[in-house]
């Protein structure tokens, strides 16, 4: 029936305009699929990969084999969807003493989990698919990454200390194995532990140093300018600079992570550092306190606007790229159900280790997505070498299926539901003095900071 509805459109048809008429199709019925997802629970991102299966089944329909330009998209994409989905978990990190305990013990199991997880998928994928080990732990690490992009939305309805655990926990994951994945490609041809060890030490310290230079130096020019252009005047100089870094073999994700943690800490970076007997900080004279709120006010909604339209064309695109045939293949399903078992046992060690209080509460909101494609596709696209045919894609989507409805079922099990966080909600991870300020200027009703309820999206 497709090839007689669209017979009549050949390959030649399709042009600019048809590009961007259905560009902004996708962001429209993402748009809804959010909404959807709100009202019956079905998680957006299985809408959003649905939505890219049948773009692929329009698209065969109409004689086209392959999507225009895939490889450069992808590698677009790839590259600044980790720049802006980084800077908005970097965003969301607050850091204070009495937030401490928290950061230390979600960033301590999400470490810890994905070391384990990595190797435990590793061992699966050596002793089953006869991958070597260095390849095993490439496709095993972006395997363990939980996914932030699903996560941060879906917690809304849970308590307020859970709330925030998972966003923390989620946060270090993206974190943890962004960096792991790269530090151990950037290593793939060391001969030994110690020279792997050497230039990891090296690639980090030269990295930090940077860095810290980089976004101190941008986080007080930011605040100078008047002009109303310098949001994507900054993010163009991060990707600037990140590209360079890259081209030196460096860790470029680390600059993201401390401009990120220095524009939402900035009192902790400038105001109580270097200060003189008179208890006076230089650094602090240098920023301007009412201008670092709005410019942190205005890079949060610069992420997360940014990083809905990545994570809708992401997850579009993965669906188009998916081979409906090869969920019917029994070992496919075999090794992504085993891959999900292998993930949860593990969860669950570490969850008893690091809260034996509820070690349930957390166990199956665990999903993986866009971080998870989005390194699969730098491996397909950059590391040729590495590509292991006995890894079907299709083991990828029984994964991100699986973790997905179980992380739905167990919310709803437990009458939490998926309340999505908004904007102010996700300032409430942030100082009192942010909340108000954001509340105030949206003229939304002041909150008690010991109580913060969930809003609808």
């Amino acid at each position: 029936m497709l090839n007689n509805v669209f017979e009549v459109f050949t390959v030649d048809d399709i042009g600019a305009f048809s590009l961007v008429i259905g560009g902004s199709v996708i962001i429209i019925l993402s748009y809804f699929a959010n909404v959807l997802a709100k009202k019956t629970n079905i998680p957006s991102v299985l809408v959003l990969i649905a939505m890219g299966i049948a773009l692929r089944q329009i698209i065969t329909a109409m004689g086209i084999e392959e999507i225009p330009f895939e490889s450069v998209a992808l590698e677009l994409l790839g590259t600044i969807g980790l720049i802006f989905i980084l800077l908005e978990a970097a965003l969301d990190l607050e850091l204070s003493k009495e937030k401490l305990p928290l950061i230390l013990k979600s960033a301590s199991l999400a470490l810890f989990t994905l070391a384990a997880s990595s190797a435990g998928i590793a061992w699966l994928l050596n002793f089953s698919m006869d991958m070597d080990w260095f390849t095993a732990l490439v496709y095993s690490i972006p395997l363990s990454i939980m996914s932030s992009a699903i996560i941060i939305p879906s917690v809304g309805g849970l308590s307020l200390e859970r709330k925030e655990f998972m966003v923390y926990e989620s946060t270090f994951s993206d974190i943890w194995g962004i960096m792991a994945f790269y530090l151990l490609l950037g290593n793939r041809t060391s001969e030994s532990y110690l020279e792997i060890a050497k230039s990891i030490g090296i690639n980090l310290g030269a990295s930090i140093f940077i860095s810290i230079v980089v976004s101190y130096l941008l986080v007080y020019v930011l605040q100078k300018i008047s002009s109303s252009v310098k949001l994507f005047l900054s993010i163009a100089v991060l990707i600037l600079i990140y590209s360079i870094q890259k081209l030196l073999h460096l860790s470029p994700l680390i600059l993201i992570l401390i401009f990120g943690l220095m524009l939402n800490n900035h009192k902790i970076f400038f105001a109580n550092i270097l200060k003189n007997k008179e208890g006076e900080s230089w650094l602090g004279s240098l920023l301007d306190n009412e201008k670092m709120n709005g410019l942190r006010h205005d890079f949060h909604i610069l992420t997360l606007e940014s990083a809905f339209v990545i994570r809708t064309f992401f997850f579009v695109l993965f669906g188009a790229t998916v081979v409906l045939s090869s969920l019917k293949e029994y070992d496919v399903l075999f090794y992504g159900l085993a891959i999900s078992v292998i993930l949860y046992i593990i969860r669950f060690v570490f969850l008893r280790l690091f809260r034996p209080e509820d070690p349930s509460s957390l166990l199956y909101i665990a999903p993986r997505g866009l971080i998870t494609i989005l390194l699969f596709f730098q491996i397909s696209s950059n590391y040729p070498e590495l590509i292991n045919d006995s890894f079907d894609g299709g083991i990828l989507l029984v994964v991100i299926l699986v973790t997905c409805i179980i992380m739905t079922v167990s919310l709803i099990q437990s009458g939490s539901g998926l309340e999505p966080i908004e904007i102010k909600e996700g300032l409430s991870l942030l100082s009192n003095e942010t909340r108000e300020e954001t509340n105030s200027e949206n003229n939304y009703p002041q909150e008690d900071a010991s109580q913060t309820p969930s809003s609808p999206e």
